[in-house]
């Protein structure tokens, strides 16, 4: 008798991530709604009930969607539309799957020079006055919350937002909040030093001065230094 060729057994299937269901019916409820720029969303509650979800989902989704410029929290207000969107543009967060911090840097890091420096020539030749004076206010504040711990993550961050909104291109700003997503547990603290990429932190005035000055190639070269002391530290530190 002739042995069929064993297979693997068919399990269940894992329960739906409810935060990722939650996105596509909001998404598929402006699309069909013809919600447009500046109308409001359903109240917090309103879809907590009719979706069946717990607040912290629906503010996960909501937290989401502002990352990614598609509707405004107003406080006493409620959550307005930015941009009209459908399920087809709701985006996937990105995954990297490794148990080594220096490997999950490493590869952020790879990523991000690409993205980063091109943003960077980009904001040099489109940026305005007003993404001027946002890059500059974002940059002071960086400047003294540094000044004040020795560190500014979250400032650091803002600053380099302020960058990608000056390209005038979303799908740069949208790129960045994936990654900070993927990458933010990696980037929190990496091994436990606050002092990491300090080194980086003149360049960022230096990064700003080009952009101001039109000078797109000085622009690339500051951010690809900022993240050359970034890669420099991570090989250091993780000796």
């Amino acid at each position: 008798m002739k042995l069929l060729p064993q297979r693997a057994p068919l399990l269940p299937l894992p329960p739906a991530d409810r935060a990722r269901q939650v996105m596509v019916a909001l998404a598929d409820y402006i699309q069909y709604s013809k919600l447009s720029p500046g109308d409001r969303l359903p109240a917090e509650r309103e879809l907590m009930a009719t979706l069946a979800v717990g607040r912290s989902t629906i503010r996960e989704v909501i937290r989401h969607f502002q990352a990614l410029g598609v509707v405004e929290a107003r406080k006493g207000s409620g959550t307005y539309l930015l941009r009209a969107i459908s399920s087809a543009t709701v985006h996937m967060p990105l995954s990297l799957e490794t148990t080594h911090l220096r490997d999950a840097l490493l590869k952020s890091l790879e990523v991000r020079r690409g993205i980063e420096a091109e943003a960077s020539m980009v904001a040099a030749r489109r940026r305005t006055d007003a993404d001027i004076a946002n890059m500059s206010q974002k940059l002071e504040v960086m400047e003294r919350v540094h000044v004040a711990k020795g560190t500014a993550g979250p400032e650091d961050l803002e600053f380099h937002l302020a960058i990608y909104d000056a390209t005038h291109n979303p799908l740069f700003r949208q790129l960045l909040e994936q990654m900070r997503d993927a990458f933010e547990h990696f980037f929190a603290k990496p091994f436990d030093r606050p002092d990491f990429a300090r080194r980086s932190f003149p360049f960022h005035r230096i990064l700003f001065n080009a952009i101001v000055a039109e000078d797109p190639e000085a622009a690339r070269a500051a951010t690809l230094e900022i993240l050359a002391i970034v890669e420099e530290d991570i090989k250091e530190m993780s000796k």
